[in-house]
């Protein structure tokens, strides 16, 4: 990866602790980015910390706006990057869904990416990068995930309105929506699929890679490389758009 002296400045990272928040956090320090890691489990954090010396914990619930203050407070240096990345409930289809975990997939990826925006903002400088991990189901509704669907749609459209905001101050705006990627997160997801269609696990994880067009899951190093890369200074491109890592799942124009 080619990037820009990114010295002794700052990356924030939301959902640091979970399966593709620890392998951003390795590519960012090898970066040589200091992290700002933020997650509701403190020892979880403390074991990143104890992992990766460039790691400053920040306990607190991104839900909530109590969570600007408690960023902020953490930030002694200029941001070149903020990484938003919690996961949500997939809570079901959309008919049966309960509203309330709906409107909280929302809070979290919108009003999550909002909090983080302003704690960080008399930070930011020329360069600066606001990214957000949309899943591809914003892009392409799937029966058994309405919650992350609907959360991914709005988070599409609040990153172009940031990128829009934002861009006279030369800071660019940007959503990395991989597809699904083989976690623990989602065996969780698979084992409720396989009991419901009275199937099996494999057969579930099967169905899943078919919709691959090179029948792969996505992985966190390839999240991890693709927002490294937006240190580059011809990432400045790209801002208000999203990057597809999908393995070929998309099907829609554009």
């Amino acid at each position: 990866m080619g990037s820009t002296n990114v010295g002794n400045e700052i990356a924030v990272v939301v959902g640091a602790t979970g399966s593709f928040g620890k392998t951003i956090v390795s590519r960012l320090s090898k970066a040589g980015l200091q992290i700002i890691a933020v997650a509701r489990t403190a020892k979880a954090l403390d074991e990143l910390a104890n992992e990766y010396p460039c790691v400053t914990p920040c306990v607190t619930d991104i839900a909530d706006d109590s969570s600007i203050a408690d960023i902020e407070a953490l930030i002694r240096r200029t941001v070149r990057m903020v990484v938003h990345g919690p996961g949500v409930p997939v809570a079901g289809d959309i008919l049966t869904a309960p509203t309330a975990l709906l409107s909280g997939a929302v809070n979290i990826k919108v009003g999550g990416m909002l909090r983080l925006v302003r704690a960080v903002d008399a930070h930011l400088t020329k360069g600066s990068r606001l990214v957000a991990i949309g899943g591809h189901y914003g892009f392409e509704p799937s029966a058994y995930a309405a919650s992350a669907g609907i959360a991914n749609a709005a988070l599409v459209n609040a990153s172009r309105q940031l990128s829009l905001a934002y861009g006279p101050r030369g800071i660019t705006s940007h959503i990395i929506a991989p597809g699904p990627a083989d976690t623990d997160r989602l065996r969780r997801l698979v084992k409720d699929q396989a009991e419901l269609l009275n199937i099996t696990v494999e057969e579930v994880l099967a169905n899943i890679k078919a919709e691959s067009s090179i029948g792969s899951f996505t992985t966190a190093e390839q999240v991890a490389w693709a927002i490294a890369m937006l240190l580059d200074p011809e990432a400045d491109a790209m801002t208000g758009s999203t990057l597809m890592l999908d393995s070929g799942r998309r099907r829609g124009l554009p």
